[in-house]
């Protein structure tokens, strides 16, 4: 029988953090606008965070019943350990799925920016199709892509414009340095499991670029946000306090490079949670001030 645990642990909390800080960073550019609107924020974050569980829950369905999940190096998933049935995980994406569309008609009908309805029906299609569908393009290499995508411009910008009506060009710059984190948090695991998706015909973009290549792009998504919060500092010169993160960044760059490996992604997956999140809250602080 599966647990409110096992539930709560296939909703991988450790990972909420990328959905939430794109909202929390594009609030905080409405309150630099003099624009900020708590129902939408907390519409927006509400979006954010279902729409990542039922993520989440669609990506342990689809990689449990092709047999991806079977033999990895990170935490248990629900369908792979037999925790779940396929069929109850299913449901449980869509359920998320349904409370993010839910909370996204009700943003839309607050802010009343209505094409955003199509944004986020693509959304919840990118995240059903990033493992599910017959041609996953999560399989293909493009997960990256399409993290960076939707946990940075698509979710900040997206927060941003139902509060101020349009967004400004410092707070692209800050979209694309929230969106790098999320980026190296999907690499930790892509490298991580490098050679299991390569035999379950999983080709991630670690899997193509082979894994020197792969540890490289870590380092270049973990260190480039801090130039990024330099170009918003030219805006809002606080939001250099967001740099702080950079020695630790090119510690965990350093040490992905030097080859982490086993339990050592563990340590790796948590020291980027803990930047990234810091790197927001302190990119939004500054903007905000």
């Amino acid at each position: 029988m599966t647990t409110t645990a096992d539930w709560v642990a296939g909703a991988r909390p450790r990972t909420l953090w990328t959905g939430a800080v794109p909202v929390i960073v594009g609030s905080a550019c409405a309150i630099a606008e003099d624009a900020f609107a708590l129902l939408p924020a907390v519409l927006a974050l509400g979006v954010a965070l279902a729409l990542q569980v039922g993520s989440n829950y669609a990506n342990d369905y689809s990689d449990g019943i092709r047999g991806t999940d079977v033999d990895r190096i990170g935490p248990e998933r629900l369908v792979a350990s037999g925790k779940a049935l396929p069929r109850s995980v299913k449901l449980a994406a869509y359920a998320s799925f349904a409370v993010g569309a839910a909370l996204g008609l009700a943003l839309v009908v607050v802010s009343g920016i209505w094409w955003l309805l199509a944004v986020g029906a693509v959304a919840i299609v990118a995240a059903w199709t990033y493992t599910g569908s017959s041609r996953p393009y999560g399989y293909a290499g493009y997960g990256e892509i399409s993290v960076f995508i939707f946990f940075g411009p698509v979710a900040m910008l997206g927060t941003l414009l139902t509060q101020l009506g349009s967004v400004t060009l410092y707070s692209v710059w800050a979209s694309a340095g929230v969106g790098l984190y999320a980026v190296a948090l999907l690499l930790v695991n892509n490298i991580r499991d490098l050679e299991t998706d390569a035999l379950a015909g999983k080709r991630t973009l670690a899997v193509k670029v082979g894994e020197l290549r792969a540890r490289q792009y870590f380092a270049a998504a973990v260190t480039l946000p801090i130039g990024f919060a330099i170009l918003v500092a030219f805006a809002h010169p606080w939001a250099l306090v967001a740099t702080l993160v950079a020695l630790p960044s090119v510690v965990i760059a350093f040490g992905m490079r030097m080859g982490a490996s086993g339990r050592n992604f563990g340590v790796m997956f948590q020291g980027i949670s803990g930047v990234g999140l810091a790197y927001g809250l302190l990119l939004a602080t500054g903007i905000a001030l």
